[in-house]
């Protein structure tokens, strides 16, 4: 089938190259550049993709506006989307012949929204996995074409369970089209009664609040690793935290106390009655590293509050 891509981050890059194997890509699009914090032009995956591969790139600043007569022109068959960014009007809809699939990283109608992925962990799930889904004006309830299931491990970051659902979606993507162009696929509509939704991670979200329990401190830091990066304050100054565990042992203290910290461990108690042990951290102006070698330099004093 002659196909457009409709994407921007990483997590539609395996997609994509499946695609590109067994059909005809005809274009990329994806969102314009944007200038970064040092003022930098950042180029994203799917641009950079396209440009490795010499397929035609468009980058519309409302595709809906600026991108329906150049997507008419290019006559697809079907459009895929993945992260696009973008809400597409009835019009650009209704281009391609079997109009437009979405590569969506749940198991809808279970977390619809902006961050599937990150929601899966931040709510401590046990599973998730990729839904392919025909493309309506109402955001992610359109029918589902299959779904394949993924067990989420045991302290799984963001970032870990991206990959593996980025993977996932090009096996699933790859299975659909080819249902499509056989005339087999089965539409199965969704019940909205178990639809749940997931918005953007707020900057208000990334500071850890110790007053929580032990396994939803645990789940933010999992949920907010590579990006954003959830955080503390440790004497007035931001300190990141990569990774946390169940402490192996029991203590005495008040939300955010340090209740042990020795040459290797620190140890900090949550809102439960239970500690959780530092496993990666990163002072300000300084790099991510394990909790030995940040020992080895800074000291973290047993008593202290984090986050006051």
């Amino acid at each position: 089938m002659k196909v457009v891509f409709l994407g921007t981050p990483d997590f539609g890059i395996p997609a994509l190259e499946q695609i590109s194997k067994h059909h005809q890509v005809l274009a990329c699009v994806c969102q314009p550049d944007k200038v970064g914090s040092r003022g930098k032009t950042e180029c994203c995956a799917v641009k950079q993709f396209a440009i490795r591969h010499n397929f035609p790139l468009y980058q519309f600043e409302k595709i809906s506006r600026d991108g329906v007569d150049v997507l008419k022109a290019l006559n697809p068959d079907i459009m895929v989307t993945a992260a696009y960014g973008q809400i597409l009007s009835q019009e650009v809809i209704d281009i391609p012949r079997y109009g437009i699939v979405n590569i969506h990283g749940s198991l809808l109608p279970e977390l619809r929204g902006a961050a599937p992925i990150q929601y899966a962990v931040l709510l401590g799930l046990k599973k998730t996995g990729i839904t392919i889904l025909n493309t309506v004006r109402k955001v992610d309830a359109g029918d589902i074409i299959l779904q394949k299931e993924l067990e989420i491990k045991p302290y799984e970051t963001n970032g870990e369970l991206f990959e593996r659902l980025s993977d996932l979606g090009a096996e699933a993507i790859v299975e659909a089209l080819d249902k499509i162009e056989k005339g087999t696929v089965v539409y199965t509509p969704q019940n909205e009664e178990l639809a749940t939704f997931t918005g953007k991670i707020t900057a208000e979200q990334e500071k850890i609040d110790w007053s929580s329990s032990s396994d939803d401190i645990i789940n933010l830091v999992r949920a907010l690793n590579p990006s954003p990066v959830a955080w503390t304050t440790y004497q007035g100054k931001r300190l990141k935290i990569y990774s946390l565990r169940p402490a192996d042992k029991e203590y005495q203290g008040v939300c955010g106390q340090v209740v042990e910290c020795t040459k290797k461990s620190v140890a900090v108690m949550c809102g439960d009655g239970r500690a959780v042990t530092v496993l990666e951290l990163q002072a300000e102006n300084s790099k991510r590293m394990d909790i030995v070698s940040f020992l080895c330099g800074r000291k973290i004093l047993q008593g202290e509050i984090l986050g006051e």
